[in-house]
């Protein structure tokens, strides 16, 4: 069986190990799931890099001209349509050949993103002014969604590279194991706990509440930069009161102020999740796995699971 190459965080391009760069797929991920995933099944047979730059929102990119060059130049482009709007439009302008994983992922969970958060209380409960349900993209906080995903890549790489078909599949494979094995950990971490509400500072973890028994509540949308109304504000704060919430949770790349006044009127502890959307230098691992445990430990303290 092909060896599992490591995977990284860098974001400035070849991720891939030993072997003929001539030889390498040259595949271009646009954010750090997909950039793992490429890495792992790849292995040495691959050149990967990251079109989003450690520490940025993959929702806010804009492709610079070099960017652009990198898509025309790609043996493939991984993508994942709708979450990054530049992306999918610089494809189109670059013609470049790329595969989205949307389908792979089966985004069957929709959030929400409110038009008119900012706008009076008095507007809150028209039906005008409802909030409008969008699909949610963060299929890879599920891990059993992400070795699809791979073994999706695995076949998109064999089609490019077929006499190296088999060691993409066993590659494949590997990962599976892996992210199952990570599965079997949370199902069991997060068996018995005394909460199962999930208070997040914005609507990025529902497929991980839905894979294991949780309820989330978005203070925001799925919109990180969502601003939430006062109405919405006031709802979160009654809501963690009422049931005894103990934790609300903020994310990396996103300022955690509005949590914190919610916890601070609630009397409810903090704490940060990693929604995995880019690996930081603080980040609490360095790979997907390693951040995704430490997800899983801190989700165990702040929901008092047995």
């Amino acid at each position: 069986m092909a060896a599992v190459a490591a995977g990284c965080g860098s974001d400035d391009g070849a991720t891939s190990g030993a072997g003929e760069e001539s030889s390498a797929i040259d595949v271009v991920a646009s954010f750090y799931p997909l950039q793992f995933v490429a890495d792992q099944v790849g292995g040495p047979l691959v050149s990967v890099s990251n079109l989003t730059p450690a520490g940025a929102e993959p929702h806010d990119l804009e492709l610079t001209a070099r960017d652009t060059a990198s898509l025309q130049d790609a043996g493939l482009v991984l993508y994942l349509s709708g979450f990054m709007p530049a992306l999918d439009d610089g494809i189109v302008t670059a013609g470049a050949a790329a595969f989205d994983v949307a389908g792979a992922a089966d985004l069957d969970l929709a959030g929400t993103h409110d038009d008119h958060a900012d706008d009076d209380d008095e507007h809150a409960d028209d039906d005008e002014h409802a909030d409008d349900e969008i699909v949610d993209p963060h299929f890879w906080l599920d891990p059993t969604r992400l070795a699809d995903v791979a073994d999706a890549v695995a076949a998109q790489f064999g089609e490019i590279a077929p006499d190296e078909a088999a060691a993409f599949t066993a590659n494949a494979a590997a990962l599976r194991e892996q992210l199952e094995a990570l599965d079997t950990e949370f199902a069991a971490g997060l068996s018995d706990c005394e909460s199962t509400d999930l208070v997040t500072s914005h609507e990025a973890f529902g497929y991980l509440a839905a894979r294991y028994g949780l309820t989330q509540i978005g203070i925001s949308g799925l919109s990180p930069d969502e601003e939430p109304s006062p109405a919405r504000l006031a709802e979160v704060s009654d809501f963690v009161g009422a049931n005894g919430v103990r934790t609300i949770y903020f994310e990396t790349l996103v300022d955690p102020s509005i949590a914190e006044t919610i916890a601070a009127e609630t009397g409810a502890d903090t704490a940060k999740l990693d929604p995995l959307e880019g690996l930081t230098d603080d980040a609490a691992g360095d790979d997907y796995l390693a951040v995704m445990r430490a997800n899983l430990a801190t989700l165990r303290s702040g929901q008092s699971c047995a």
